[in-house]
């Protein structure tokens, strides 16, 4: 069966972790955003990053996941995604059924988290991004406060792998 998860959210939330679980677990291609807008240099723009340049590293990616889809594997996606447009690029050019996960958690526990990273991004950028995800409300919201990280797994693999059949989410 081949779909694609995407997981997003806010800086500090888990995102990463949990991606990388479900994608171990799923046996999937596993592709950061973030990652491809720093190669690509999308995210050096002195300011908020433009829609455009999200757009462009998921464009870039695309033919790729493509491939990787048409084959029967799954692929999961990491990023904030606080750009509709983005996820509706995503969901537009991969004709596959898909899945959009939206985790959350208390601002604070989020900038806690953050803190404690090796490279923490800081508070100021951990309150934008956290408003800026929280202004795109789609996909299924997993709160992840007080979760472990096998509970917040468990309740994306069951919501996968308790559909009957997968479908074509709509965008609205």
């Amino acid at each position: 069966m081949n779909f694609f998860v995407v997981i997003r959210g806010p800086l500090g939330v888990g995102k990463t972790t949990i991606a990388k679980k479900i994608a171990e677990t799923l046996v999937a291609e596993y592709i950061v955003i973030d990652a491809l807008l720093s190669k690509k240099k999308l995210d050096r723009t002195g300011g908020d990053i433009p829609v455009e340049n999200f757009l462009l590293a998921t464009k870039v990616v695309l033919p790729r996941v493509k491939r990787i889809l048409e084959t029967g594997k799954c692929v999961v996606f990491d990023g904030n995604f606080y750009n509709r447009e983005q996820i509706v690029q995503l969901v537009e050019e991969l004709p596959f059924a898909h899945f959009i996960f939206t985790l959350k958690a208390p601002l604070a526990v989020c900038i806690k988290r953050d803190s404690q990273r090796k490279k923490p991004y800081g508070k100021p950028a951990t309150k934008a991004v956290y408003k800026l995800v929280s202004k795109v409300k789609i996909g299924i919201s997993i709160d992840t406060n007080g979760k472990s990280e096998e509970e917040v797994t468990n309740a994306i693999l069951k919501t996968v792998f308790g559909q009957k059949k997968t479908k074509r989410m709509k965008i609205i």
